[in-house]
């Protein structure tokens, strides 16, 4: 089957080490589904992937990808749950949580074999397009909202960045739901963007706000945490799932304990929160922000718009 996957490492130039070629089909494993692929979407995860961050040489090549939506062999439709091992299902008690593309080969390709356990409905309002893009961005921005961050209608809400897949989600989703929601980017024409998808507004990186506000969903890291800590308020919480810029900011320890600010991590979610993602989406109309779709045969060009940040939203995937 065509797939595509790392060959190398390549800190610098990741997509260096991408290959786009045949591979073996998913073995049959007991309470293991294999789901032919109709869409798959890129994520940072991959470019770290292709880095060389969270896996070793003796486990390449490795199939990339941690998004996916298909079809059974019964003719179902579904969303693939990423997270492999969060309770054991298909894999035993013991085994340590992971995601696709980490332990067990990813979603960019034909075909790829998930536990069973790990398959949501897709709802017949999503596309497939639409429906792939949920799983890991969109999932996580669902988590950091509502579930880890819990917000509700009326909270308000900064997002750093508003380019990327998990900010367009942060965004769409909690205007939907009333949050107020503030935005960064250097970019104008992506802060013009974000605020007709919803956002109440969008500054500058480092800008100071009209207020302080309830949290911060922090995917930046080292270039923007100072500027999250000293935009949240005194018992606010700022939600971290990722550090592009660097994992390694002075850590403003002061202005935390002084300020009893919650810092929380977060790493995607739960089957039940992507479900109930799915239905949100299907109930109210919300739709992800689709940048562009590529074939499986041109991923690099996909993942070098994402290597660039240059997207708004996701880059879809179609083998």
């Amino acid at each position: 089957m065509l797939a595509a996957y790392v060959t190398s490492f390549s800190p610098d130039s990741p997509i260096d080490g991408l290959e786009v070629g045949d591979r073996p089909e998913p073995e049959a494993a007991e309470h293991w589904t294999t789901v032919e692929v109709r869409a798959a979407s890129l994520n940072h995860h991959d470019l770290w992937s292709l880095r060389g961050v969270g896996l070793r040489e003796q486990q390449l090549p490795m199939i990339l990808g941690t998004d996916a939506a298909g079809v059974t062999p019964d003719g179902t439709e579904v969303l693939v749950h990423g997270v492999i091992g969060a309770d054991g299902h298909g894999v035993g008690p013991k085994e340590s949580r992971s995601l696709l593309s980490e332990r067990y080969p990813g979603t960019l390709a034909e075909r790829v074999s998930v536990p069973t356990a790990n398959l949501v409905p897709k709802p017949a309002e999503l596309s497939f397009e639409e429906a792939a893009c949920l799983p890991t961005a969109w999932l996580t921005a669902y988590n950091m909202l509502f579930t880890a961050g819990g917000l509700k209608p009326g909270a308000s809400v900064l997002v750093q960045g508003a380019g990327g897949g998990l900010a367009t989600a942060a965004i769409t989703l909690g205007a939907a739901a009333g949050l107020e929601v503030w935005v960064t980017s250097r970019s104008a024409e992506k802060r013009e963007r974000a605020v007709g998808l919803g956002a109440a507004g969008a500054v500058e990186p480092g800008a100071r706000l009209p207020a302080r506000v309830d949290a911060v969903l922090e995917s930046v890291g080292q270039a923007t945490w100072a500027h999250s800590i000293r935009s949240v308020r005194p018992g606010g919480s700022v939600l971290v799932c990722g550090a592009t810029s660097g994992d390694a900011p002075p850590a403003e320890l002061t202005r935390v304990f002084f300020q009893e600010i919650r810092v929380q991590g977060v790493t995607m979610g739960s089957r039940d929160d992507l479900g109930a993602l799915a239905r949100f989406c299907a109930r109210t109309g919300v739709r992800p922000v689709i940048d562009a779709e590529v074939p499986l045969a041109q991923v690099a060009d996909g993942l070098a718009r994402l290597h660039e940040g240059n997207q708004f939203g996701k880059v879809v995937v179609r083998p």
